[in-house]
């Protein structure tokens, strides 16, 4: 039986969930970030992964799909989200988790900013005031031309942009594709592109940019710690969990109600990096992420209010 949009309680359980498990993950990530290089960690996470994400199409007996007509269109997708994902790895090792999560927060912006040249839908006011504010924020977070600017800020910035280019062509794949399959060859691309980047800087020969970020990413590959490597086993089921738990938080409820919920990995991110690395978010981080999601929130409830008054 598909679920019905009618229990908002269970889809705001679902999604805090998700984004808590989300946010947990990137400070793992973080904290393997000093020993092993992210090609190494994420090589294992997607492979502990993939299995999961081939059960989810057998479960929903979708197998025939697998190869669909607009499979061009959903390795693109993939392929903008895992560059993404790589780009949001390699800002966490340098930036804190509160700073990074906190401009990957304006992926909606990016998302409202694409729509209308690439699909061609009218973009209300409201979504370009909420947009403008929102890049408002951030700039304050990142404070670009100050000296105490880190360039991983753009990569964060960067990721965002990639991972809202990738949920316009979620869009224009329309309703008719499983999530499933959406899902598996998601994990598949993410899977290729981390056994690609083992491949050509494994051996670390190009580990020679004096930058954490790129030393994340050129740094030679060594076997993990039994501890380690069981905390990037922890990376991959996590990885496999938060595939269900968003489609379940979306098909219970509204898009407008469940995606401000996405804002509480903040907490954790600030929880976690408190904890683990003693960071503290300052008063430009605090100011701009304020900023961003009440941009954020006002731009979904208005978008609810527009969807409303069309019917």
């Amino acid at each position: 039986m598909s679920p019905s949009k009618d229990n908002k309680l269970t889809a705001s359980v679902y999604i805090i969930i998700a984004m808590a498990v989300a946010a947990s993950s990137d400070a793992l990530l973080k904290l393997l970030s000093a020993d092993y290089p992210i090609h190494e960690i994420n090589t294992f996470r997607y492979l502990i992964s993939l299995p999961f994400g081939l059960a989810y199409v057998v479960i929903k007996n979708a197998q025939r799909e697998l190869f669909h007509p607009k499979l061009g269109w959903t390795l693109l997708r993939s392929s903008l989200i895992g560059i993404g994902n790589l780009c949001f790895t390699l800002s966490v090792a340098v930036l804190t988790l509160a700073d990074a999560v906190a401009i990957y927060f304006t992926m909606p912006f990016f998302v409202a900013g694409i729509v209308p040249f690439f699909l061609g839908e009218k973009v209300g006011i409201h979504r370009w005031l909420a947009t403008i504010a929102g890049f408002l924020g951030v700039m304050i977070m990142i404070r670009p031309g100050a000296s105490v600017f880190e360039p991983a800020a753009l990569l964060a910035l960067a990721s965002a942009f990639l991972y809202g280019s990738g949920q316009v062509i979620t869009r224009q794949l329309g309703h008719d594709l499983k999530p499933a399959i959406t899902a598996f060859w998601q994990v598949t691309i993410f899977t290729l592109l981390y056994v690609g980047l083992a491949v050509v800087f494994g051996t670390g020969a190009f580990n020679d940019i004096d930058h954490a970020s790129m030393h994340f990413l050129t740094r030679e590959w060594v076997w993990p710690s039994a501890f380690d490597f069981w905390l990037i086993v922890i990376l991959g089921v996590s990885s496999a969990l938060l595939i269900p738990l968003f489609i379940f938080a979306y098909s219970l409820a509204d898009a407008s109600f469940v995606a401000p919920f996405e804002y509480t990995s903040m907490f954790w991110a600030v929880l976690w990096g408190f904890i683990m690395f003693g960071d503290r978010p300052d008063s430009f981080t605090i100011t701009g992420v304020t900023i961003v999601i009440a941009a954020g929130i006002y731009m979904l409830k208005a978008d609810h209010r527009v969807s409303r008054e069309k019917l």
